[in-house]
Parts: structure tokens; sequence; C-alpha cells
């Protein structure tokens, strides 16, 4: 599809964005030359972001005779944005500066029987408001709030959550949310295009353009990114690598389809791969998903057998999937993100990596990095927040 000058122009205000949160204090000639704009270009969206509050020339450089550089940066004391993340056990909010940086956070807990869209909808505006208080900020300074929903999205703004506790269908959150917060824009997405906006951003994708960002939890999906921008596909629902099939009539899957990659490498999954090597297995919490999960990545590294064999498992079949999809998609990055990941990414990787090299195909493969997600805070707030810097950015 032909870019058209929109396009062009909003791709350049995120690079100069980017490289301002990453490398600020920059001057100028430093952006031109970091992001490949022409100098009067990267001048005239440097001119933008400041009218616009998003950046702040904080001192001078020096230029060995000639005029004094002015240093620019974002404006620490600029817009404010907000990120919430929900999951099926709570609600999490942050507030940030434009620099991304957290400036205060809130938390919720979400009840594991009662979550109604009323309910839901009620400890976010509760994660709000808590977090607007703590940050002292007004509330017309704010750009807006990104929420992140473990469901599906759809453009008209409803959504749909297949969690065993949940069970919404076609719920209309985003008008809910307006109608609760009428003063802050909302944008609604879900926690695998939040995670591949942070890590294109501020993670192991930045700087690619065609990246594949694995969740890895109680479920598993993926978000992509091609050429740099999000892929939805035609009904924002895309990513749902999770549902596609790795074992014909395998195990059963909580959508009720049979063999999905979810029901191998979730954490369900993974569970079924310990009480298979080892069904006595003091391991197993089998009520308590995150508890097992912990005890397997230490029993794992104090070299447990039955930890080992459940581990190389769970590798083996994350890397035949994760070759289905070089072969499909041919990222130039695949990212593993998520609480599963943040536990048994490094245990898991060297199979991940040996089993993908064996099923993929030698020239997509040879192009593909493989690497765990390196942001040291939540990704998905982070993520979230950073979805609504991008749309007042476009």
């Amino acid at each position: 599809m032909k870019r058209t000058y929109q396009d062009i122009r909003r791709t350049n205000r995120f690079a100069v964005m980017r490289y301002l949160i990453a490398s600020a204090p920059v001057v100028r000639r430093d952006i031109a030359a970091t992001t490949g704009l022409s100098v009067a270009t990267a001048s005239d969206i440097v001119n933008e972001l400041h009218e616009l509050g998003l950046l702040a020339e904080i001192g001078q450089q020096a230029s060995g005779g000639g005029r004094p550089r002015n240093l620019l940066a974002p404006a620490l004391e600029g817009p404010r944005l907000i990120g919430v993340d929900i999951a099926e056990t709570y609600v999490h909010v942050e507030v940030f500066d434009p620099a991304l940086r957290v400036l205060a956070r809130a938390e919720y807990e979400l009840h594991p029987h009662a979550n109604s869209p009323d309910y839901v909808v009620d400890r976010i505006v509760r994660g709000i408001d808590d977090a607007i208080a703590q940050a002292k900020v007004e509330r017309a300074r704010i750009l807006g709030v990104g929420v992140s929903i473990p469901g599906q999205v759809r453009p008209d703004g409803t959504a749909s959550v297949f969690a065993p506790n949940w069970q919404w269908n076609d719920v209309p959150l985003l008008a809910l949310l307006t109608d609760r917060v009428p003063d802050l824009p909302v944008i609604l997405d879900n926690p695998l295009r939040a995670s591949t906006v942070a890590e294109l951003w501020f993670g192991a994708a930045r700087g690619h353009d065609n990246v594949a960002v694995l969740t890895l939890g109680t479920g598993v999906g993926a978000g992509l990114a091609v050429q740099g921008a999000l892929y939805r596909g035609a009904t924002n629902t895309a990513g749902e690598w999770g549902h596609t099939n790795l074992v014909i009539d395998g195990r059963k899957c909580r959508r009720g389809c049979v063999g999905c990659v979810e029901t191998y490498v979730g954490a369900p999954g993974i569970m079924q791969h310990l009480a298979e090597a080892d069904p006595d297995s003091p391991l197993l919490h089998p009520d308590d998903q995150m508890a097992t999960i912990d005890a397997l990545a230490t029993a794992h590294a104090a070299g447990d057998p039955a930890a080992q064999q459940a581990i190389a498992t769970t590798g083996r079949y994350l890397g035949i999937a994760i070759a289905n999809l070089i072969n499909l998609f041919n990222p130039q990055t695949i990212v593993l993100t998520g609480w599963v990941a943040d536990s048994l990414g490094s245990a898991v990787l060297p199979y991940v990596r040996a089993t993908a090299a064996r099923y993929a195909l030698a020239e997509p493969w040879e192009g593909t990095e493989i690497s765990l997600c390196p942001i040291d805070r939540n990704p998905v707030s982070l993520g979230a927040a950073t979805l609504v810097l991008e749309g007042f950015l476009s």
C-alpha cells in the first residue's frame, strides 16, 4: 500500500520522539543524523513537538567556536499520560510524563468470581482517580488513558474476554469507560498490542520494523508489527497465535479447540508437562499457577529431573510453534514476554532456539533473533500509555 504524506509525517514524529526519550539531551543535528531525516525535516518536527508541549530546551552545548546549540529533551513538566493494565486478577494504573517515566501508580485487586463489566469499570475508574491524585496532576493536562483488556477488542470499542472466570461477549467497554471518565480520551486495546508497542519504543524490538512479541502466561498470544506499525488484521483480532493448532487431536483449550499452542506452552500446559513427568511432584500447586511456575524455575536451576524434563518439553513445543511463525511471518526479532517468560524464559530459551532452528526454513531463521523482554517495569501499562502518545502524535 502506498504511504501517504501523513503516514510519513507520523512515522517521522515517532522516530524523533523515540530518539529523544532514549538519548536526551540531544541537539537537532544529532536527531537528523540518527533518524536519517534531513536537518530541515528534523528541525520542523522538533518545533512541532515543542509547540505540543512534549519537548523542552534544557540548556546549550558549546559548538567549538560557533553559536551554541540548544539541548533538547522530553518536557518533564509537560502533558501526562495514563496506562492501565487489566489482568484476570488485578487492575494496574500508572501515570507517565512525556519521557514515559512513572510518576504514580495504583493497583486494585479483582476478585476471581466478581468480574462483571460494571465491577471491572469501577475498579479501573478508582485506579485512575487514585493514580491522578498521587501524581498531583490536573486532569486537563492528561492527554488520554490507554486501557489494555485481556481479550479481543473490536474497532467499535466492544470487548470480548474468554478468561475462565470472565466470559464477556461484545461488552461495550469503551462506552462504559467514556461515561465514567468523560473528561479524558480513552484508547482501548489488548495486552498483545500494548506489549508490542512497549517493545518497539523501549525494548528488544527497538530499531526493528517486523516484530513478533509473544506473551506467555495463562494464555498465549502474539503481538505483530509490520514496517514498524502494529498489524491488527481486518477486525483488530490478529495475533491469536496461541489458538493455532500444534497437535492434531491434542489437548483441549479453554476456547473449546484442541491441540492449540496455548495448551502446550501456557501455564496450565506447562503444569501438565510437569505432572506427566512426575505425577506426585511437590512442585505442583494445582490451584496456583504462579506458585507452580516459580517452584519449577527454582527446581530446574537446582537440577531437579522432573523440572528439567518439563522445561525441555515446553521449550521444544514453543520452538516448533515459533518455527511456524518464522516461516509464515519472517520477523526480524521475536520477543518473549509475560509472567511465564519472566520466570522460565532463560531456562526454555536454549530449547526454543535449538528446536526453531531445526524446523524453520534456513533463510528466515537466519534473519530472526529470539530474545527475552528487557523492560524492567510493567510493559503492558507502559505500552498502553505509549499508545496514547502515538495517537496524540498522529
